[in-house]
Formats: C-alpha cells, structure tokens, sequence
C-alpha cells in the first residue's frame, strides 16, 4: 500500500487498509491489480478524476484541427490572379492546412493538359520554401489537382 504522500506501507491486509483510508478520509484505490501482490493507494479518487478531465480538456484545447482549403483556377490564369491566389495559399500554409489546388478545364482547353501541368509546376516551385507536395498532379475528368501541405 502506497499513501497519499507517497510514503509506502509496505504490505499490509485489505481490511487494515481500509481502516487507514477510512481513517484519513480517502479513498483505497487499486493501481496495478497484477502484481504479487496487487498494489493500491490512498487517494482523493474524486479529485484524481476531476484533475484527470481537466488535463484531457487541456490537451483537446491545443490540438489543432487540419483543414484542406481548396484554391481553384483555369490554366490561363492571368499575373496578378495568380498572385492573389499565391498569397492565399500562403495564408492557409501559415494557419498549418493543406491546400488542394483544382485546375478546371473547359472545352477546348482539354487538347491543352501540357498548359495546365505547367502551372501546377510553377505554383510547386514557388511554394517549394514552405510547402511540400503531398499528392502529385493527377487528371480526373475535367479537373487537374495536387495537394500540398505545409512544411
């Protein structure tokens, strides 16, 4: 048996010591039932479970939830769209979420993939600092897209 300021009893009966944590006004709770023999403590077990949600809300607090933004564009996209977009990709690398860009292809832009795969290389190489590709370019239908994330 182990007391609530740590000092050890050492082995002792089950009645014996419940009489002890009766007497101190705690609870005997069970800590390793395997042992030879099997180890308890003294201790406030309502305060050790209020103490216990507490530290599981803490930890819930800081944890941070990762989003995929999704940033869509053609693949003629004009200079200072492009930047636009640029600098909102990097917003949402610096909130920490992925980003998936979406190329959309209309009518005869489709005979034109090669446009398209170019800008996806040049929007890999400039987030290159601060982001990593996470899924390569890959074409669904009419839709180009690759996923980065942050570094």
């Amino acid at each position: 048996m182990i007391g609530d300021d740590g000092h050890k009893y050492g082995e002792i009966g089950t009645d014996e010591g419940r009489a002890i944590a009766e007497e101190k006004g705690l609870d005997l709770v069970e800590v390793s039932p395997d042992a030879k023999p099997p180890v308890v403590k003294l201790m406030d077990y309502g305060k050790f479970k209020y103490e216990q949600q507490k530290k599981a809300a803490e930890a819930r607090k800081k944890q941070k939830v990762i989003e995929i933004k999704e940033i869509k564009m053609r693949p003629t996209i004009d200079d200072h769209d492009y930047d636009v977009k640029m600098r909102s990709m990097r917003r949402f690398f610096d909130d920490g979420d992925k980003v998936k860009i979406t190329l959309r292809f209309r009518g005869r832009e489709m005979a034109h993939q090669n446009i398209g795969m170019e800008l996806l290389n040049r929007i890999q190489k400039d987030t290159e600092t601060f982001a990593k590709m996470e899924q390569w370019p890959k074409l669904e239908g009419r839709q180009m897209m690759m996923v980065l994330a942050p570094r």
